[in-house]
């Protein structure tokens, strides 16, 4: 492992990480992550979230820089407000892999996240947003959902948990496209191959920062590939059981300022 000087890229999962549950930042963890900023390093934020429902978020931290969104498909220059890079879902493969969930679990509901920088979170009847604060358009049908050009595929089972929902997707569909876990009611449907750990890298590539100087923090299963990417991973006290057992060191929950506890330590005020 590096020694704690060395981090030059502090990468951040948002939800049940960074944000409170009532999607805030604390003042605690703002300061934390202005202690890295003195320092010369980095902030990254890597989430699930697409690009536009992470602006105003990015807007609270400063409104520049780079932003890792939709579960590693989009590369999102918060002071140009666009898209560096953005990979889409096939939708017939898209369809395709529903169905084939669906053949396993019967009726599941499906929203997607539409590619682009003003894409819109599209939701068909039955569909319930994991995350009420988060803006969505609901659409008559399901073919609705293909209108546009999407980034991913959310999920939802009228009685299946989250872990069993994944499983039997993966099972089924994971020949078509990348299926994870990223939150309580979140299970999703992205482009083969891509993940937060993809769309890491590439952001690193971009700040000239390897692996072995990079630091993670996250909660959930989609995680994982960006831990095994970085030199060490922080899983939240709140974090996922199969997040745990790989991270590198547990902190204290995104209610209790989980990352500034470690930021803190790794990064002392000036003298």
């Amino acid at each position: 492992m590096a020694a704690p000087t060395a981090y030059a890229l502090i990468a951040t999962d948002l939800d049940g990480t960074l944000l409170r549950g009532d999607d805030t930042l604390s003042d605690r963890s703002l300061a934390a992550l202005a202690r890295v900023a003195a320092a010369g390093a980095t902030h990254l934020v890597v989430t699930g979230r697409p690009a536009p429902r992470v602006r105003p978020l990015l807007e609270d931290l400063g409104g520049e820089g780079l932003a890792v969104c939709g579960q590693g498909a989009q590369l999102y220059d918060a002071g140009a407000d666009r898209l560096l890079w953005s990979v889409t879902l096939d939708r017939e493969l898209a369809e395709t892999a529903l169905g084939k969930v669906e053949a396993e679990v019967g009726e599941v509901y499906a929203a997607v996240d539409q590619d682009g920088a003003d894409g819109l979170t599209l939701i068909e009847p039955g569909y319930l947003m994991p995350h009420p604060t988060l803006p969505a358009v609901r659409v008559g049908r399901r073919e609705d959902l293909w209108a546009e050009p999407v980034s991913k595929v959310l999920l939802r089972h009228p009685f299946l948990s989250d872990d069993e929902l994944a499983a039997v997707a993966r099972g089924a569909a994971g020949s078509l496209a990348t299926v994870t876990m990223s939150g309580p009611g979140t299970v999703e449907l992205q482009p083969c191959g891509v993940t937060k750990a993809t769309g890491l890298a590439l952001a690193a590539e971009r700040l000239g920062l390897p692996p072995s100087r990079t630091l993670a923090f996250g909660d959930m299963p989609n995680d994982i590939p960006m831990f095994d990417w970085a030199a060490h991973g922080v899983a939240m006290a709140n974090a996922h059981p199969e997040l745990k057992a790989v991270a590198d060191e547990v902190t204290a929950s995104n209610e209790d300022d989980g990352i500034a506890v470690v930021l803190e330590r790794l990064f002392p005020p000036a003298p």
